[in-house]
């Protein structure tokens, strides 16, 4: 083969930068999940400093998830409207700021008010991912990408505790804000240097274009330019779907398994099962690496089915629903006598429900109305905020029944019962996986 010859083959190959925004995404995420809970582990050393007691302690906790929640659907709809590379940037920017602004706070109503405010950047974080991969993967690869991404919620997660440890033992718990914070501003600058839509990346050739634009219905030059040739679709109308609200609603199953890990799974383990500090420190992370891997496996078996042939409902739902039945076993721990047992199946249920999540967040993109504008990032913070109301009930109600029982028996229970009922709606509730349906510029059709 000559030189020319072996320069046109290799001009031939796709290159592979949708996987490299995908990464930088999940490199977003992490960061996101450091953020937010790095506050968690440096509140021990704060508030004797500040005079926090305890009452004071959960609310400020909680305050992040009141703007985190209550700004899911606004920063989807401006996702939508300004693109992914500036208000993921912009976002980052912000949350980065007043995570570093953290360390100058001198008493609990500061950093409430910079909790909240955090919460309002980390809102578009999501929408933000979703519009990503929407843009720059065809549908057989967008569950391997949301993978990828939301994978980065459970990195930033196991990576919190021993990075802000260990910078509270170098610097003290202000300066392990202003390092946190610094890391997503770094982050920031290369995503603006890295990040534009795959028309116009310099590094993305014609064979790479043309695969992710296979079977894409919007092929603008930008995620902020609207098609005007396509049907147009109110922002408002997005409720007037059973799919969307269907998503929502299993979306909230999901989170209610999920929040128990997030927020009474270290007490379970040291008040029901006996771990000690050390045991805990040992296994208690076994469920998170669990999940951690889920979260990939999910992803990609999704997306092996379309690849053999499988429709795409049947490839989103199928991994959905056996994700969903597998966290259920969460229910089957809390009765068992073995510890070593109980601790397998809060693992494998775990692993079950981020399995099933790489699939849920890919839902927004594959059901994106062919329309003027997608709305993408929107159906993901309508289905965001919905979910986020269940994280605020789960780890109360587990925590009420906790309280009056003295066990965490029913609580589990109710919680697999949740994860069922979550099969039951994305079976019969959300209808089939493929864009909304536009009749005219203010009529949907609601499968």
């Amino acid at each position: 083969m000559t030189a020319k010859a072996a320069a046109e083959q290799r001009s031939q190959r796709r290159t592979r930068v949708r996987w490299v925004m995908a990464w930088l995404a999940f490199a977003g995420l992490t960061i996101a999940y450091v953020d937010r809970a790095n506050l968690s582990v440096a509140m021990p050393y704060m508030t004797k400093e500040l005079n926090i007691d305890p009452a004071l302690t959960g609310l400020i906790l909680g305050s992040f998830f009141w703007t985190y929640s209550l700004f899911q659907i606004p920063m989807g709809w401006m996702v939508d409207r300004f693109g992914s590379r500036i208000m993921y940037a912009a976002a980052v920017a912000w949350w980065s700021v007043c995570t570093a602004a953290t360390m100058f706070v001198r008493g609990a109503g500061s950093l409430i008010g910079l909790r909240m405010m955090l919460g309002v950047g980390e809102a578009a974080a999501f929408p933000a991912c979703t519009k990503l991969v929407e843009r720059w993967f065809p549908s057989h690869e967008r569950g391997t990408a949301s993978g990828i991404y939301d994978s980065g919620a459970r990195g930033g997660t196991l990576l919190a505790t021993p990075l802000v440890t260990a910078l509270i033992a170098w610097l003290g718990w202000r300066g392990s804000f202003l390092v946190t914070g610094l890391l997503g501003l770094i982050w920031v600058a290369f995503w603006l240097k890295m990040y534009r839509d795959p028309r116009r990346h310099p590094k993305v050739n014609a064979a790479e274009l043309a695969h992710i634009e296979a079977g894409q219905f919007q092929h603008t030059a930008a995620d902020t330019d609207p098609d005007q040739n396509a049907p147009q679709l109110r922002w408002r109308d997005l409720f007037r779907y059973r799919t969307v609200w269907g998503m929502a609603l299993g979306f909230s199953c999901q989170s209610f398994v999920i929040y128990f890990f997030i927020t009474w799974f270290p007490s379970y383990l040291v008040d029901e099962r006996g771990f000690s500090l050390l045991k805990l420190g040992l296994l208690g992370t076994v469920p998170a690496i669990v999940a951690f891997i889920g979260n990939f496996v999910g992803g990609w078996a999704s997306d092996a089915l379309v690849r053999r042939g499988h429709s795409l409902t049947f490839a989103r739902k199928s991994c959905i629903v056996g994700g969903m039945l597998v966290s259920s076993l969460i229910g089957l721990a809390a009765v068992v006598e073995s510890s070593t047992v109980a601790l397998l199946l809060l693992s494998v249920s775990f692993g079950g429900v981020t399995f099933a999540t790489s699939s849920i967040v890919t839902l927004p993109a594959d059901i994106a109305p062919r329309a003027a504008r997608s709305w993408a990032s929107s159906i993901q913070g309508i289905q965001n905020a919905v979910s986020n109301l269940a994280g605020v009930v789960s780890p109360v109600l587990i925590g009420l029944i906790y309280g009056s029982t003295g066990s965490f028996v029913i609580g589990l229970i109710v919680a697999g019962a949740v994860a069922l009922l979550g099969c039951l709606v994305y079976i019969f509730v959300v209808g089939e996986i493929a864009p909304l349906e536009v009749k005219s510029s203010t009529t949907a059709t609601a499968p």
